[in-house]
């Protein structure tokens, strides 16, 4: 049990436990006012509380193909108080979004799998959270293509070289990227990670770079003030 200030979140069931990606994820991404935010690949639903914690006045779709993880983010939802305005579904994102084909969203985030054409994991379910193709992006971008208010964005947070393909990728559903938040563990690290946002139209690029610790287990002020509202250490 995770235990968060305004939630707790039983990582009972799920291969892929709450991680830093998802939490920056959650934490650093814009949006202006929405009313509708999918969540794809839910997992435990710690993305989607976060999100229901932050605009409070949306609703929240969450979808999990994974059954344990569904069940597990379901329990999760209807122990917390934003309960009415979260939903689970167990399901793949493609056929969840083939079955509410007239559902508009002014946000879609996503912490998906991402290690393309990498060595597969031997344990059954990690590797369905873990590991995946292009054809999964290029499912997800047509998709999300569709499904998108005008106004709306696609969020992920991706290993750099993903990133960059899933950039190149969209230009082919006329996607185009408008934030990109390079991460990076230290100071004089490498980014590792890249939150990217996609949308319909093209605004100008807005470029930051974003540091975990100052040094081994002392976190950066950028990560504290970032997380304050959510975790208890804070």
């Amino acid at each position: 049990m995770f235990q968060f200030k305004q939630f707790a979140v039983d990582q009972s069931g799920c291969a892929m436990k709450i991680n830093t990606d998802g939490v920056l994820l959650a934490a650093l991404l814009q949006g202006d006012n929405p009313q509708r935010i999918l969540d794809i690949g839910t997992g435990t639903g710690v993305i989607a509380l976060m999100l229901a914690q932050r605009f409070n006045e949306a609703t929240v779709d969450a979808v999990e193909i994974d059954e344990s993880a569904a069940a597990t983010a379901k329990r999760n939802f209807k122990a917390s108080k934003f309960a009415e305005r979260l939903n689970s579904y167990h399901t793949g994102f493609e056929d969840y979004l083939a079955q509410h084909s007239a559902r508009q969203y002014d946000l879609v985030v996503s912490n998906p799998p991402f290690y393309i054409h990498s060595l597969k994991s031997p344990e059954a379910q990690r590797e369905l959270a873990k590991h995946t193709d292009k054809h999964f992006f290029d499912n997800l971008l047509n998709s999300t293509s569709k499904c998108l208010t005008d106004g709306g964005s696609l969020w992920l947070v991706l290993p750099m070289n993903t990133a960059e393909l899933v950039q190149e990728m969209a230009v082919k559903y006329k996607l185009s990227i408008h934030t990109q938040v390079s991460i990076a563990s230290y100071p004089n690290s490498d980014p590792h990670r890249q939150i990217i946002a996609l949308s319909k139209f093209q605004y100008p690029i807005k470029i930051s770079n974003f540091i975990i610790y100052d040094s081994p287990k002392k976190y950066t002020d950028q990560y504290s003030i970032t997380l304050k509202d959510f975790f208890t250490i804070f």
